[in-house]
């Protein structure tokens, strides 16, 4: 684990950073997997050639047998200029997990995933000291919804309560700081409960640990409605996560930069911390491939940059090393959006948020 000093440091350093210039993450690790095109045999490697379940598409599981694969693709992101790397666990909860077999080793390959990474990123910033690399820890949504049922004829149901997806998220969280990263990043949130229950059992994990553990919150939308799963706006979705004190606040996934302009400028007019966003490279077209090119993206994004809408850029499903180059090179000398403050006032929030008027 990498010392508290260390870290507090580091964290500070990246605070300054997006606040004085648009600070660049990485892109889509799935994607780069994919040009690979491993097989079942890849997946599993010597370590779990007898493993009794399919492991092809376990993305998180590579850490372990082909770690390597995974070292290539944070320094081809590295190579094009992100000044952050995302850890290759974005399924790495035990949740996740179950439908591979594979929730005994849940602790081992975030923990290995985030050494990976941080070597990677120690490495870059030993040749490019003037521009340091930071790791960010990868908590994506899990495959379940604690605020809809699963079942339409049992709309009560629910497959996963409060407490068991806040445990899974504390157990990941513990093995990705166990492996050095800088920070964590709750990301395409889809139910804001989940997220709710992540924030809850990182700060559980926080107060366990003795230290204040940074967390960057990221929504997902499902529609043109600019509202996501569980029915929230993102002005009400900030309202939701307000009290948390997140490092960033934003939203990736989704669409395309274009399509994802207004709900990002929602949460962008309100928000006391940084803002952070990574859209697709456009939508996927019938082969489900991503068609937006480099520089299509990387024109949409300094758009946002030029009216200050951003701190933190990246990309999320389809976008490539030499999407995030693109987009390097696009932000280069912008300054980033300016600290926002809010007068006191009562903020709720339901699928809209309200603010109590004296």
């Amino acid at each position: 684990m990498v010392d508290l000093e260390t870290r507090t440091k580091r964290i500070a350093a990246l605070h300054q950073e997006a606040l004085k210039r648009i600070v660049v993450m990485d892109g889509a690790g799935g994607t780069m997997v994919q040009r690979y095109k491993l097989s079942e045999a890849d997946f599993r490697g010597d370590r779990l050639k007898a493993h009794n379940f399919d492991l092809r598409g376990n993305n998180d599981i590579l850490a372990l047998t082909q770690p390597d694969i995974i070292r290539e693709i944070h320094d081809a992101f590295l190579e094009a200029g992100a000044d952050i790397i995302e850890t290759n666990t974005f399924n790495g909860t035990s949740i996740s997990q179950a439908d591979y077999g594979t929730e005994h080793l849940v602790p081992e390959f975030n923990r290995v995933s985030a050494e990976i990474a941080r070597k990677a990123a120690d490495e870059w910033t030993a040749k490019t000291p003037h521009r340091p690399r930071y790791v960010i820890g990868s908590l994506g949504p899990t495959n379940r919804t604690a605020s809809l049922s699963p079942d339409v004829n049992n709309p009560g149901f629910r497959n996963v309560s409060f407490d068991e997806l806040a445990a899974a998220y504390a157990e990941q969280s513990r093995a990705l700081l166990e492996g050095g990263v800088d920070a964590l990043i709750v990301e395409t949130i889809f139910d804001t409960l989940n997220a709710k229950a992540a924030l809850f059992g990182i700060a559980a994990l926080g107060d366990d640990l003795g230290f204040e553990i940074p967390v960057m919150v990221s929504g997902t939308i499902t529609d043109l409605s600019g509202r996501n799963l569980s029915g929230q706006t993102m002005e009400a979705f900030w309202h939701s996560m307000r009290h948390t004190k997140p490092f960033s606040i934003g939203v990736n996934c989704s669409f395309g930069a274009r399509d994802l302009r207004p709900a990002l400028a929602d949460i962008a007019r309100h928000a006391d911390t940084l803002v952070a966003a990574f859209p697709n490279a456009g939508l996927p077209n019938e082969m489900g491939e991503y068609d937006e090119t480099p520089e299509e993206t990387a024109a949409f994004i300094v758009e946002w940059a030029r009216d200050g809408l951003v701190n933190i850029v990246g990309g999320c499903c389809g976008t490539t090393p030499e999407h995030i180059r693109a987009i390097v090179n696009a932000v280069e000398g912008l300054g980033a959006r300016p600290m926002q403050s809010e007068d006191p006032a009562l903020r709720l929030s339901g699928l809209e948020p309200f603010t109590a008027v004296a």
